[in-house]
């Protein structure tokens, strides 16, 4: 039974500090995710990487991501939810460092998977500690304070890029290393929040401190209404849940749910607009100072949009924002296929004029006055005249020199792209997942669903630069955009309400179903 709604008066400024603090792992988890679109061509150019390489140092943060998340739950379970974030800050704030006095390839790669598993406990236990100590009305808000975390971050990441890609030297070491000083702010302002309320009573029989800190959140009346509803759905549970139990019968909408959101919040190509931003925009004709930028402005959108989401998520619902960001996510990606399906590589005396490679240059002066319709049927040509190596240089640094397009339609569809996501599976998945696993199960489901969500995410990372290169920017933006529509359509078919309603409640709701 709930409380009399005058019988609780929120603290809401001290469970929203908590949630601000726990959630600062959200920014280094962004700040790490997109730190790394400013460095590519640093360390592929330091370390002498092939295609291959590129993919790999850039994919293998969510590499070790996959092994963060399947520890995470049980860990986190056994030892509690604040000492994995704690370790978490730790790793993050070694990463950092490891990373930017890398001295070999094979070093910075470790360095960069240690920061994944940081990735992989932040990005499942934030979520996880915010919603147990979040009261219900104010659940979706606190917990999408994660998602604002990982976007400010990702902005800041763009910022701090900017302004060092231009130190002399290897800028792409300050730009890793950096991210140490906010891992270490998280590091110790962790040690000030409390133990989750439900991880004390149901892993420690601690009715006594969790009693204390749901004081804290909204006085005496909601603290012993909390404890009797957790020991409620203790009461349910035998015994402790193990991996077999997420393929019962009666979780199967839970995890369909849990697995088709994780599945498409990654497989619609999100991360590969994060992590090769510069990249994107260079191919779309601009400078690389123009591209950084660009990425900067990426950034503030999906902070903006993501406020949006905060504002909007315990108000207008979970799935209403679902089904408007995936629908304008479809029709943002629709719009880059366009523009780069009307794009053409022109050679002519301007565009060869721009070309810094001596050698490059002399290779394809005998294409002067042909134009390409494709950038497959450009490389296929361009293949033909040039060393591998040039071929490498000339797709890295040349390519943006003969590309005519509309760039300000590909900037407005990736910026609408950003902005639905952002609205809908970036904050609402995270919020979804950490609502409708059962405490039964909660540890293990949350890691298994976290891992899948991080090997579709590093699967599409490792494949991003290859689909670019092989298939084209077209192609490419068209797979993206199929697979939009296919997000859309389970939204509709699948995903159930959440708002409003306490864990218990949800739990209720969805085995019942």
């Amino acid at each position: 039974m709930k409380p009399p709604a005058a019988a609780v008066k929120l603290n809401k400024s001290y469970t929203i500090l908590i949630s601000l603090i726990v959630a600062l792992g959200g920014f280094l988890l962004g700040f790490d995710s997109a730190v790394i679109s400013g460095a590519v061509k640093g360390i592929t150019i330091h370390f002498e990487m092939t295609k291959a390489m590129v993919g790999f140092s850039v994919g293998c943060v969510i590499f070790g991501a996959m092994a963060g998340n399947l520890a995470a739950g049980p860990v986190a379970d056994k030892f509690g939810r604040k000492n994995v974030l704690i370790l978490v800050a730790a790793l993050f704030a070694i990463s950092a460092t490891w990373s930017a006095l890398a001295t070999g390839y094979a070093e910075f790669v470790i360095a960069r998977i240690l920061g994944g598993i940081g990735v992989g406990g932040a990005i499942l236990i934030a979520p996880i500690y915010i919603a147990e100590i979040a009261p219900p009305k104010l659940r979706g808000s606190l917990v999408s304070f994660n998602q604002l975390n990982i976007v400010l971050g990702i902005s800041v990441a763009y910022f701090s890029n900017y302004f060092l890609v231009n130190i002399e030297g290897d800028s792409w070491r300050w730009m890793l290393g950096v991210e140490g000083i906010p891992a270490l702010v998280y590091f110790f302002g962790l040690l000030a929040v409390p133990k989750s309320p439900r991880w004390l009573i149901q892993r420690r029989n601690n009715v006594g401190q969790a009693h204390k800190t749901l004081m804290k959140i909204g006085g005496e009346g909601y603290a012993e209404t909390t404890v009797a509803e957790i020991q409620r759905g203790l009461a349910k549970k035998e015994e402790k849940g193990k991996l077999s139990d997420i393929f019962k019968s009666k979780y199967a909408t839970i995890m369909t749910i849990a697995l088709g959101i994780a599945f498409f919040q990654q497989i619609t190509g999100i991360n590969a607009v994060f992590y090769y931003a510069p990249t994107i925009f260079e191919q779309a004709g601009g400078s690389t100072d123009s591209s950084f930028l660009q990425a900067i402005v990426v950034g503030l959108t999906n902070l903006v949009f993501t406020l949006v989401a905060i504002w909007l998520i315990d108000r207008l619902g979970r799935k209403p924002l679902l089904l408007i960001g995936t629908t304008f996510m479809t029709v943002a990606l629709l719009m880059a296929t366009y523009a780069f399906n009307n794009a053409t590589y022109d050679f002519n005396d301007a565009t060869l004029a721009k070309v810094d490679d001596a050698g490059i240059k002399a290779s394809l002066t005998d294409l002067e006055g042909r134009s390409f319709e494709s950038q497959t049927a450009l490389f296929s040509e361009v293949r033909t005249k040039l060393e591998p190596e040039q071929f490498v240089v000339f797709e890295r640094e040349e390519l943006s020199n003969f590309i005519q397009i509309n760039a300000t339609l590909v900037l407005i569809a990736i910026l609408l792209y950003v902005a639905s996501f952002a609205i809908s599976l970036g904050p609402v998945m995270w919020t979804l997942i950490s609502e409708v696993f059962p405490s039964k199960i909660k540890a293990i489901a949350i890691s298994v669903v976290g891992f899948f969500n991080s090997l579709v995410s590093y699967s599409v990372t490792q494949v991003f630069p290859w689909e670019l290169s092989s298939l084209g920017p077209t192609m490419t933006f068209a797979i993206y955009a199929l697979l939009s529509l296919c997000a859309l359509l389970f939204v509709y078919k699948f995903v159930i309400e959440t708002k409003g309603k306490t864990l218990e409640e949800v739990e209720e709701l969805l085995i019942r179903k």
